[in-house]
């Protein structure tokens, strides 16, 4: 399986991006966005289940961040971005697990990771 991510960028304060990522899966899979910035831990920034009728969210990105899918292709809408965004984003793909609503955002529960794209905000 791979997960191909593309969209970031450098951007102003209040701008926006859109990220994409395009799976080679079987369209089973729930989904989040990630993001790492040096020096700090990968954190969970929006998840989507299978069939994309559940979305979730990090408290830190709610109101400004939309991630939806279609088919195998994810997205993740940023918009009213902040210099604290600034991170490498990487799109993940996992099982749909009983106790996932309750733990999109960890990283372990998540066997696919694509390589990242960068997005600065400055």
């Amino acid at each position: 399986w791979q997960l191909v991510e593309s969209g970031g960028g450098s951007v102003q304060p209040g701008g926006s991006l859109r990220l994409s990522c395009v799976a080679s899966l079987d369209g089973r899979h729930c989904m989040a966005w990630f993001r790492q910035a040096p020096g700090k831990e990968r954190e969970g920034v929006a998840g989507i289940s299978a069939g994309g009728g559940g979305t979730y969210y990090a408290e830190s990105v709610k109101g400004r961040f939309t991630i939806s899918r279609d088919k195998n292709t994810m997205y993740l809408q940023m918009n009213s971005l902040k210099p604290e965004d600034t991170a490498m984003y990487y799109c993940a793909a996992g099982g749909c697990w009983g106790a996932w609503t309750t733990t999109w955002y960890q990283p372990q529960g998540y066997n696919y990771w694509g390589e990242g794209t960068q997005v600065t905000v400055s």
